[in-house]
């Protein structure tokens, strides 16, 4: 070194060296030999039915009335009791015109009670499936 020049520091050059890894990556569809296999059956059970049914009968009599009314106090349809009444009118020629109610029907509703028995074949399905592993063996699940 020179006196008269001031003293420089020496300075190295390092190098450092940078690394970068890289993955490779692939896929591909590898057949394990596993699968399954689903079995449905279908089972039928009688099932007995045992209802109550309403059934209503209707019966009609033929009441003859033969009565004569004026015009405005023509009869209407009325009910008495369980039987629905229902005049039958007719005009007759008279001297001035009146009404005769010519008959009634009486129209009685009755209701009973019968019983419905009967049997029906209803079905229902059971699933077993069955797994198959590497070798080939089956385990029913």
């Amino acid at each position: 070194m020179n006196p008269a020049e001031p003293e420089q520091e020496k300075q190295e050059l390092v190098r450092v060296p940078v690394v970068r890894e890289e993955a490779w990556v692939e896929k591909r569809i590898v057949d394990t030999g596993r699968g399954v296999r689903i079995h449905t059956t279908v089972a039928e059970h009688p099932c007995r039915i045992d209802e109550s049914l309403f059934r209503d009968d209707v019966r009609v009599d033929h009441v003859p009335v033969d009565r004569i009314v004026p015009l405005e106090q023509a009869p209407a349809t009325r009910y008495e009791g369980d039987t629905l009444v229902v005049p039958i009118l007719e005009e007759v020629l008279v001297v001035e015109r009146r009404l005769r109610i010519k008959e009634e029907l009486h129209i009685t509703r009755t209701r009973r009670e019968e019983r419905h028995v009967d049997t029906v074949v209803l079905k229902s399905e059971q699933v077993s499936v069955e797994r198959f592993d590497e070798h080939g063996d089956t385990s029913p699940t």
